[in-house]
């Protein structure tokens, strides 16, 4: 049985609030009755002067949860709620760089060039540079007569989904105590990618050729949501995979900055929905690719789906992946795809035991069991004074990468 984490929950004061941080330091949050707080309200200048005690730079790998975040999620430890905010950050520049207009000749990708990409979404005084673009490319191939006219754009089959980048100022590397390279990966927006979504049975993991789309409902090896690794290692004739320019320019990083003495290299892959989902997907691939370098690998998802199954999960764990995933609980994606079945452990069944089920019925069974990873940080919309539910369930505000970093300021 999946055992859920102790709820955090949100104190309910005035309408107006801030938050002190532990180095007298203050978020504020203005939100009314139907708005939450922008993301951009958080800024990376803050968050530096907030560390001068120099507590980040001494337990970086604590923060990166090397030790599972122990002591630090409940109540919520000030400078990992200004790291999880900081990261947040990156997420929300990867939506704001996206062009989403349907009627732009440019729909579908980056808005911004990557040399300038993180100023113009407000992410100022960063310390980081974007060394590369990402982008996702679906298998699904719809008909032809989609493909023409008004619904043209609705048939791309390959997006820019994210940006890799690469801290590279001095006193910001100080300040984190390490070098620090970050994947941020946008959610759901084309079309093909919500149809990707919908492919929620599991496939068999295939480290060399990507997914096994072949029927061997017998495979014990890890196995995951089959849309989210169409959107990882497909690849058209001019585009190569996510995959391919994730492993190549993390390899070229680790190569050009992984033998600089004293200062430790750590890889942070971060995204929300759909992006939260690769994150985890590249941090399992990137970590095959770097088994014999010392690179710390986390992942700070935000509203993710459920991702693979059991096996899946035991081998992310064991390789030292270290994975924080920030759940609200009034988001229903969080609860998706497929169910978790009650975790017995590897004990064989009694022999007693009569209620079993036809063996090809268990088969078919085995491709909708999923498993969670990681250590989660539960919140509730409900816990907060400037989320108006009115009374209902705004599926869409409970979702909102915005909601997510507004409980992230204000949980206890």
């Amino acid at each position: 049985m999946v055992t859920m984490p102790q709820r955090c929950t949100l104190p309910r004061r005035l309408r107006h609030e801030t938050i002190p941080s532990s180095d007298n330091a203050q978020i504020a949050i203005c939100a009314d009755d139907a708005t939450i707080s922008p993301c951009c309200s958080v800024n990376f200048p803050t968050f530096r002067r907030r560390d001068s005690r120099g507590r980040l730079g001494q337990r970086w790998m604590d923060y990166q949860g090397m030790c599972n975040w122990e002591g630090l999620l409940h109540p919520l430890d000030e400078t990992l709620r200004s790291e999880i905010l900081r990261y947040g950050c990156f997420v929300d520049a990867a939506y704001k760089s996206f062009d989403v207009d349907l009627s732009s000749p440019t729909y579908a990708s980056l808005l911004h060039p990557k040399d300038s990409l993180l100023e113009r979404c407000g992410c100022h005084d960063t310390g980081y540079r974007v060394t590369r673009n990402l982008h996702a490319t679906s298998s699904i191939q719809l008909p032809e007569w989609a493909c023409r006219g008004p619904t043209a754009r609705m048939a791309v089959r390959s997006s820019w989904i994210g940006y890799v980048a690469v801290c590279q100022d001095r006193d910001e590397i100080a300040r984190l105590g390490r070098r620090d390279v970050v994947i941020a990966y946008r959610g759901t927006v084309t079309c093909l990618e919500w149809l990707e979504n919908f492919r929620a049975n599991l496939s068999c993991l295939n480290d060399r050729d990507g997914p096994n789309r072949g029927d061997d409902l017998g495979c014990t090896q890890p196995m995951v949501e089959s849309g989210f690794l169409s959107l990882y290692t497909s690849r058209t004739a001019n585009r190569q995979s996510l995959r391919e320019t994730v492993r190549e320019e993390v390899a070229r990083l680790v190569e050009k900055y992984g033998g600089v003495e004293d200062v430790p290299l750590s890889l942070t892959i971060t995204g929300h929905s759909l992006g939260a989902a690769l994150a985890i997907l590249t941090a399992y691939d990137v970590k095959k690719l770097l088994a014999r370098k010392r690179v710390a690998i986390t992942v700070i998802s935000f509203g993710g789906p459920r991702v693979g199954n059991k096996s899946f999960q035991r081998q992310l764990e064991e390789q030292g992946v270290r994975v924080l995933r920030i759940v609200n609980s009034e988001d229903p994606v969080t609860r998706m795809p497929g169910f978790v079945a009650e975790d017995n452990g590897d004990k064989p069944r009694s022999a007693n035991h009569r209620c079993r089920l036809p063996s090809w019925l268990e088969e078919r069974q085995r491709q909708w069991v999923y498993a969670e990873v990681g250590k989660e940080l539960r919140l509730s919309s409900r816990e907060s004074p400037y989320l108006n539910l009115n009374g209902g369930y705004d599926v869409a505000k409970c979702h909102d990468l915005r909601t997510y970093l507004h409980l992230v300021k204000g949980v206890r």
